[in-house]
């Protein structure tokens, strides 16, 4: 099937998102809307698919300065059947403590570690936004496809 006859993917951007991803309008409509968790979705799987997006700066104030919501949110998307953390960002600048905050390095890969075990939930690094953009579409298309097949 060629690009072109493919149906437009609706994906779901929140509405808080302030700076939101985008897309290849070749592939993928954008509906602004508010989502029960996450970032992004895909219109009519809101409550079951999930992408939860971290600048590296954020993801590490987070997990260390918010953790209790950064939690609950994570509960949430736990009883998702597709949820990911998207972390724009390189894993070596975590391990190397290239990021502005007094957390061990340690601390981060056990709480990246707790995410993904202990929730379920893959926590991607994507190296940039550009990259993280890219690969959020890819698997929001994919999960899209394989509930159309």
């Amino acid at each position: 099937m060629s690009l072109s006859s493919r149906p437009l993917v609706p994906i779901v951007a929140d509405t808080r998102e302030q700076e939101p991803y985008g897309f290849d309008a070749r592939r993928v409509r954008v509906i602004r809307r508010a989502l029960p968790a996450g970032d992004y979705s895909i219109e009519g799987m809101e409550a079951v698919v999930a992408v939860e997006r971290k600048s590296l700066p954020d993801f590490v104030s987070t997990v260390i300065h918010d953790r209790p919501r950064f939690y609950r949110e994570l509960e949430r998307l736990r009883g998702y059947a597709s949820a990911a953390v998207i972390v724009e960002g390189n894993l070596m600048d975590v391990l190397g403590g290239r990021y502005r905050s007094a957390a061990h390095p340690n601390a981060l890969l056990g709480t990246i570690a707790a995410i993904t075990i202990d929730f379920g939930i893959p926590v991607f690094f994507c190296s940039n936004r550009q990259a993280a953009a890219r690969f959020v579409e890819a698997y929001l298309v994919r999960i899209f496809e394989r509930t159309r097949a």
